[in-house]
């Protein structure tokens, strides 16, 4: 057994064994807390988010960490091959072909791990939870002789997201910094992550930028400029799920998009290029990938890394359902696991639904297994996400659940803080 060999298999201990609890939830709701009522905000965490956060951090070796960045690395350069760009653009809505140069704050890149390493299962561009994972990771006390990984802390953070924020302004070939930010979703308030959009308004106010909470049925084109109100809105950070901006609701904030009158991002052409599922096709096939120009070696590690992926044809009804058991079966815009089903969970009637179109098959790669913190709650599964812009990874964070996919429902579940054996 390798050293590499040797540190997986103590993280696979760790997590199946050690009960500590790291993270005080009472200390940490009420830290939360006081940094919304500072701004103004009211906010009872307890109460309406009993789940939003894990006691018990998740383990990780090294040698994951570094091959998870290598991935995400891997992905940019095949995101700016002119073959996949246009394999992309060629499935993606029309709106996905207007190019404004950004290229999409705020990727989330999950990964399943094994012993052979870390799995790509998919890419978000409406990755949220960042803020809310620096929060808990700046709380998280050292445990078994580990620490929190360096970056977790959320000054850091915020610092990162508003660099992001204003890398993005230059790119669409704006000068200086936004005076004015609008975080547009629909009914934000009623949005499960809106303790994030308030960290997120405080945290720029706090660096001279004016932030903005709204609903798109409140934008209005005016003058030439986009409005929230009596706001000139310089910038959005979108984290709708409208990924083309179809529905006629976010009408006025695809007409600013198109006419250039305000930045968007992420955008329906980085959703195109990075989250529509059907990518993870070509992700994983180092043969094409090869002949589209990667690099043999990041061809080589994308296919290791990207489970295969097809998409879901009637006429391979048969073998799949024959298959089924092996194979996780996703909708090619989902998000937040909706509509996403465990081949041996489905029954005759939804699979009829899925080879009706619209879905990828994906082999399967089970989650990470986390002990809980209390001896009469059952093992939770885990994920590991990394938040990435360009390239570089901005911050990892851990989703504890039960049941089929990713949830904020489970007992002693949520985001987990992230530790990196030495």
């Amino acid at each position: 057994m390798d050293r590499d060999d040797a540190a997986f298999q103590a993280a696979e201990a760790l997590n199946t064994q050690c009960r500590c609890v790291t993270v005080d939830l009472a200390a940490l709701r009420t830290e939360v807390e006081a940094r919304l009522h500072a701004a103004g905000l009211p906010a009872d965490l307890a109460a309406s988010h009993p789940h939003l956060f894990s006691q018990v951090p998740v383990f990780l070796c090294a040698a994951h960490a570094v091959r998870m960045a290598a991935v995400v690395r891997a992905v940019e350069a095949a995101v700016a091959l002119r073959a996949y760009r246009e394999a992309a653009l060629a499935w993606a809505p029309a709106i996905a072909r207007h190019d404004s140069g950004v290229r999409g704050a705020f990727l989330g890149f999950d990964f399943h791990l094994s012993e052979e390493g870390p799995n790509l299962i998919e890419i978000n561009t409406n990755a949220g939870g960042g803020l809310l994972a620096a929060v808990l990771g700046e709380a998280a006390l050292s445990c078994c002789g580990t620490s929190a990984r360096s970056g977790h802390g959320l000054p850091g953070y915020e610092e990162r997201m508003i660099d992001t924020l204003i890398a993005e302004w230059h790119r669409a070939g704006r000068t200086g910094r936004p005076a004015v930010i609008a975080i547009v979703d629909d009914v934000p308030a009623g949005q499960y992550l809106y303790p994030e959009f308030l960290l997120a308004q405080s945290a720029l106010r706090r660096a001279g930028i004016a932030m903005i909470i709204a609903d798109p049925r409140e934008l209005e084109l005016r003058g030439g400029a986009l409005h929230a109100g009596d706001s000139r809105v310089d910038l959005v950070y979108n984290r709708l799920t409208d990924f083309a901006l179809a529905a006629p609701a976010h009408s006025m904030l695809r007409e600013a998009y198109l006419s250039g009158v305000t930045v968007l991002t992420p955008n329906p052409r980085a959703h195109a290029l990075y989250a529509d599922k059907r990518m993870l096709g070509l992700l994983g096939d180092q043969s094409w990938l090869r002949a589209a120009g990667l690099e043999p070696q990041l061809a080589a590690l994308l296919g290791d890394a990207v489970p295969r992926t097809a998409v879901v044809r009637r006429e391979d009804g048969t073998r799949l359902w024959q298959e089924r058991r092996g194979l996780f079966f996703k909708p090619f815009a989902g998000y937040g696991s909706r509509g996403a089903y465990r081949g041996d969970k489905l029954t005759r009637r939804v699979f009829e639904e899925i080879l009706g179109g619209g879905y990828v098959a994906q082999a399967m790669v089970p989650p990470g297994e986390r002990i809980a913190a209390l001896e009469d709650q059952p093992p939770l599964k885990f994920d590991v996400r990394n938040y990435a812009y360009g390239g570089g990874v901005q911050l990892l964070a851990a989703r504890l659940w039960r049941g089929q996919t990713t949830n904020f429902r489970s007992e002693g579940g949520g985001f987990a803080p992230v530790f990196v054996l030495p």
